[in-house]
């Protein structure tokens, strides 16, 4: 369980605190807007209204306390930035901000962020990949080249080992697990076959899953 401050209650900082309560653990919501934090309340362990561009504001909150500090402000890029700031200058131990476009990015590494997430942009990464690939049915980017995608067995490799199929030495790509029904298996071993109700989670480049598959 982990200790999560939480500043930005927009829609995306709300997607975070449920799901952070989802996974049990402790969140504090700090926002200026009154009502966003009501509605945050069965979510979180506790809530502020404040201003997190005021240092003594952070200051009262004991930043150094938490494990994780994220600044999801998406509206006021100048807020975000300062908050940022503030967070590392008070001995925050990990500080995730977001940002929206390129430039916000670097300024936020710059001023404090330890690490930035570009939501907007890895949506689109994903949805571009997922809706215009017949194949994939899913996709999780782990770096700017690499990721792990769900893909369909193709009809070819019907019955086939993974031994047989050879594609880590054939393609660069490799099979983590096997999902069928909704369930996912990474118990497999070089005499696994496949079988043709089943999708299979392989990792590797965009390119080489692209040529592995024929997408």
């Amino acid at each position: 369980m982990k200790t999560v401050l939480l500043i930005g209650l927009g829609r995306f900082g709300k997607h975070i605190a449920m799901k952070m309560n989802e996974l049990h653990h402790q969140v504090m919501a700090v926002d200026k807007n009154e009502e966003r934090v009501e509605s945050l309340l069965p979510y979180v362990t506790n809530a502020q209204i404040g201003d997190s561009t005021n240092e003594e504001f952070l200051k009262s909150l004991g930043v150094r306390n938490f494990d994780l500090c994220i600044v999801t402000i998406g509206s006021d890029f100048q807020s975000s930035l300062e908050t940022t700031s503030l967070l590392k200058e008070l001995c925050a131990k990990l500080v995730v901000s977001r940002a929206s476009r390129d430039i916000h990015a670097k300024f936020l590494l710059r001023n404090g962020a330890d690490e930035v997430l570009y939501p907007e942009r890895q949506l689109a990464s994903w949805a571009s990949i997922r809706y215009t690939s017949d194949h994939i049915a899913d996709y999780i980017e782990i770096e700017e080249d690499y990721g792990i995608f769900e893909v369909e067995v193709p009809m070819n490799w019907y019955q086939k080992s993974i031994r047989e199929l050879d594609i880590r030495n054939r393609y660069n790509v490799n099979i983590l697990g096997i999902k069928q029904d909704g369930k996912l298996t990474m118990n497999i071993a070089p005499d696994t076959r496949l079988e043709p109700n089943e999708t299979i989670m392989v990792l590797g480049k965009l390119v080489d899953v692209q040529k592995c598959f024929h997408i």
